[in-house]
């Protein structure tokens, strides 16, 4: 039987990130004369992608390089990040440092925003797994970062609540939706009230959350997005019977009565704070939000489980932070040196540590001479490490994956909007989309 046919969403045309590669292709070029041996006036700028909590412990780890190296940084916490760095990249004048999401790497490379890492000159570097380095490489199969920080993404519960209505620790899919369906009508709370839900779910469109949310369960299904076709080339996997039945779960959560909180389709990370405000008890999330949750609502309240599987296993999207050097810069030394001690023991126990109400920015650590729940003394987190070391998933970060992620998620949005729609289209439809495109990147085969 033939598959009724979707309206085609437009393709976003690359004309105007090709226009901003062309007008940084001179940016190397733009640093001053005593480039080659590492100089440069003035301290060592340096962003992150960073609110206040997190924003005071960069500021230790800083403070400590500096007082080894006796560099000056000048540290520049960034809330709005994407924004800011586009204007900086468009006047030429990108930071030396940047720290942000090891998954932006193929946008920041293909733009020619960053300077290529030399990994043996990096001090420390075998002291960190090549499998993480690994997420560093470029298309062209240089490195363009440095591994700063991990994470793999878990499932966190509301324990009380599943002890009150009487249900064991959710194993598979099926238990899941069992545990949501029960938190959704029997009262785990006991108020009285009918204002408890499930799952809590970031289903935006807004820089692909619901995709980011729902790859877990495409994986754990035996879905993908994108298969590697060998030189540098890749092609769309998601048209598939694997892919067609994780979509078919998760609409069954969204058509649910109360198993997702109310709004989820518009919902970010930012706003979906049910789970802190005791309205949903169950969320597949990342580590960083355990401090958080420990304040409410409250460490007794929650647990951190083992993934529940899905047909196919159990695995998870993994993340994290890589170290960039911005094109242009003329402080190569210096962008070396912080980025050998940022990879170091010391740095990365300062930057996991929780002091006066900061947020640590280091979740797994990327030396193999630390271990985080040793580290932290919370046994939270050997369930993280273990699931990202044998049991994750990462998007692909040599390619300008932030408009594939987009594509997905503007066609899984409409999907979860319409209970009745036929799934398997929507699914082909996505892969149509996430064809055209690599096309605009010429990364098919």
């Amino acid at each position: 039987m033939s598959r009724p046919s979707i309206p085609r969403r437009s393709s976003r045309a690359p004309a105007a990130v090709l226009a901003l590669a062309g007008m940084l292709g001179t940016l190397t070029a733009c640093g001053s004369d005593d480039s080659e041996s590492g100089g440069g006036d003035g301290p060592l700028e340096v962003w992150t992608r960073s609110a206040d909590a997190p924003a005071a412990t960069y500021e230790r780890v800083f403070e400590a390089f500096t007082e080894q190296t006796g560099i000056e940084v000048d540290y520049q916490p960034v809330v709005e990040f994407d924004t800011q760095i586009q204007g900086r990249a468009a006047s030429r004048d990108l930071p030396d440092v940047f720290i942000n999401d090891s998954g932006s790497l193929g946008t920041y490379q293909s733009q020619g925003w960053l300077l290529p890492v030399d990994r043996e000159a990096i001090a420390g570097q075998d002291g960190i797994a090549d499998t993480n380095w690994d997420i560093t490489r470029g298309v062209d199969g240089e490195f363009y970062g440095v591994p700063f920080s991990r994470q793999a993404f878990v499932t966190v519960v509301r324990k009380d609540w599943r002890e009150a209505v009487g249900m064991d620790v959710p194993q598979t899919w099926e238990d899941l939706t069992a545990l949501a369906d029960a938190f959704a009508t029997q009262d785990p709370d006991g108020n009285g009230n009918d204002d408890t839900f499930g799952m809590v779910i970031p289903g935006s469109t807004e820089r692909g959350y619901l995709s980011w949310w729902a790859s877990s369960y495409i994986w754990q299904a035996g879905g993908d997005f994108l298969t590697e076709a060998g030189e540098g080339r890749y092609e769309s996997a998601f048209d598939s019977p694997e892919t067609v039945q994780a979509v078919e779960w998760i609409r069954e959560q969204f058509c649910t009565p109360g198993h997702v909180q109310p709004g989820a389709l518009t919902s970010t990370t930012l706003e979906a704070r049910h789970f802190n405000n005791g309205e949903a008890g169950i969320y597949l999330t990342g580590p960083y939000n355990f401090a958080a949750y420990d304040e409410a609502p409250g460490t007794d309240t929650f647990e951190v489980i083992p993934t529940p599987a899905g047909p196919a296993g159990s695995t998870t999207l993994a993340e994290g932070e890589n170290i960039y050097f911005g094109a242009g810069s003329d402080k190569e030394d210096q962008q070396r040196q912080l980025a050998e001690f940022l990879i170091s023991p010391e740095a990365q126990e300062i930057a996991m540590a929780v002091e006066g109400g900061s947020e640590p920015v280091v979740r797994l650590p990327v030396t193999t001479e630390l271990q985080a729940g040793e580290v932290r003394q919370d046994e939270r987190w050997d369930l993280v490490q273990e699931q990202y070391d044998t049991d994750v998933r990462t998007f692909p970060s040599a390619i300008d994956f932030t408009p594939v992620r987009q594509a997905t998620a503007e066609g899984l949005n409409e999907i979860m909007s319409d209970c009745g729609g036929d799934i398997a289209a929507g699914v082909a439809q996505i892969d149509e989309d996430i064809t055209a495109e690599l096309e605009a990147q010429d990364l098919l085969p």
